[in-house]
């Protein structure tokens, strides 16, 4: 994917003012969000209103405009075809339409006028005018291509799905098992796909989430796995995940987005290592399902961190699949262990002495904080940074922009991928 080119007269604005709209970054999209809501309210059935609480989806959103100006200008910047790839996944499974850009864009720009004031001449709105719609023009074609793929109609991009089981993995994790309700197929899902859950709220309101489709095992179903959101810090619980909790029953119908996610583990001789930790676990039990039933001899190395192992879910659906493969090692860090547990390590995930096979891949999922680890500690050891992929939900993606190669990063704790809130 190349990027555009910058008119000449842009580009010198950009050049000039790119630092200064870096820092009024996150005061910008503060005001973006606020002004585009009041005005389309239509549009909170498609933004987690959660994050609009934390604020964390204006840091997405200045990051990532900020980030795409700075690679029209600067040929030396970090790539950003991969944070744009998967933008328009997941608009995709939002449902996102090209005339939702045209909205947008207008109060975006409006937004800079407004924090910066009289320093916004007509050639800078002019230039920030220009650096958007190249942005949004690159999504807008990148998402009509995921549709065309994908066989779905942009203007329909849902189907009703039928919850047909609950499985409760552990106290704070449920498994839904789901069936398409309007007697189509089942899509076809690589394994470490998601797809986006429209909820329909007791208070009225709807709001999407995306969840790794944890297992298809049965060919005709998919399932997903919800994690509780505990408020921490004095947030609320979060109101999606409480209702796929405790409010949604067999028989209910729930709208379902087309898979999508391009950070998916092909079919190679290679031998991965899957690594870990909370929700991330979502992501392993599919590409064990997918290796298990295409490529029994290929080794796979699991590896899994958690608070204890009464939170470590699908441990048990993962090494049910796992002992189907010819070669298969199980690995687990708990903050707090069983009493007496030899079979597990304390504490947090350390790679260092993990035993690495010969031209592994690595695949990861799990907070940021903790991929960044993995993936220190596995570059430190000689494997190749294009042999490391990790997926990322959540208004963070823009942050998984590849780290100096053998950047130290601290150990982190284990916390659960904040999806669902």
């Amino acid at each position: 994917m190349t990027a555009p080119l910058l008119s000449e007269s842009s580009e010198a604005v950009v050049r000039a003012t790119a630092a200064v709209v870096a820092a009024h970054a996150e005061e910008i999209t503060g005001v973006f969000y606020p002004s585009m809501l009041a005005a389309h309210p239509e549009l909170l059935r498609v933004f987690n209103t959660g994050n609009q609480a934390t604020g964390e989806q204006s840091k997405a959103l200045a990051a990532s405009v900020v980030a795409y100006a700075v690679q029209l200008i600067d040929p030396a910047a970090p790539p950003f075809d991969h944070v744009l790839r998967r933008i328009a996944h997941k608009h995709v499974s939002l449902g996102i339409r090209p005339d939702q850009y045209t909205i947008v864009g207008r109060h975006l720009l409006a937004a800079v006028g407004e924090v910066l004031g009289d320093a916004v001449t007509p050639e800078v709105a002019a230039a920030w005018d220009e650096v958007y719609w190249l942005f949004a023009t690159q999504l807008v074609a990148e998402e009509a291509r995921l549709y065309h793929l994908a066989g779905v109609d942009p203007a329909l991009p849902v189907r009703p799905y039928r919850v047909v089981r609950r499985v409760q993995e552990t106290a704070e994790v449920v498994s839904l098992v789901l069936e398409p309700a309007d007697g189509e197929p089942l899509p076809e899902i690589l394994p470490g796909q998601y797809v986006s859950v429209f909820a329909d709220l007791p208070d009225g309101s709807r709001q999407p989430r995306q969840y790794t489709v944890s297992s298809t095992r049965s060919g005709a179903r998919l399932q997903i796995t919800v994690r509780r959101v505990r408020g921490r810090d004095g947030a609320p619980d979060g109101r999606v995940s409480a209702f796929l909790h405790d409010t949604v029953a067999v028989g209910d119908l729930l709208d379902v987005s087309t898979p999508s996610g391009d950070v998916v583990v092909e079919d190679a001789q290679a031998p991965l290592l899957l690594a870990s930790a909370g929700a991330g676990i979502t992501t392993v039990l599919p590409v064990l399902e997918h290796v298990a039933r295409t490529q029994p001899q290929r080794k796979v190395v699991v590896a899994h961190a958690d608070r204890t192992p009464a939170d470590h879910a699908l441990r048990e659906a993962v090494l049910r699949v796992g002992a189907e493969l010819d070669d298969f090692t199980a690995l687990a860090w708990y903050e707090q262990p069983e009493p007496g547990d030899t079979t597990s390590r304390r504490g947090f995930m350390d790679l260092s002495e993990v035993p690495l096979p010969e031209g592994v891949q690595v695949f990861t999922c799990g907070p940021l904080p903790f991929m960044r680890q993995v993936r220190a500690t596995v570059l430190s050891r000689g494997v190749p940074a294009a042999a490391v992929r990790y997926e990322v939900f959540g208004p963070d993606l823009w942050g998984a922009a590849p780290e100096p190669e053998v950047a130290p990063v601290p150990h982190q704790g284990v916390h659960p991928q904040r999806v669902g809130v």
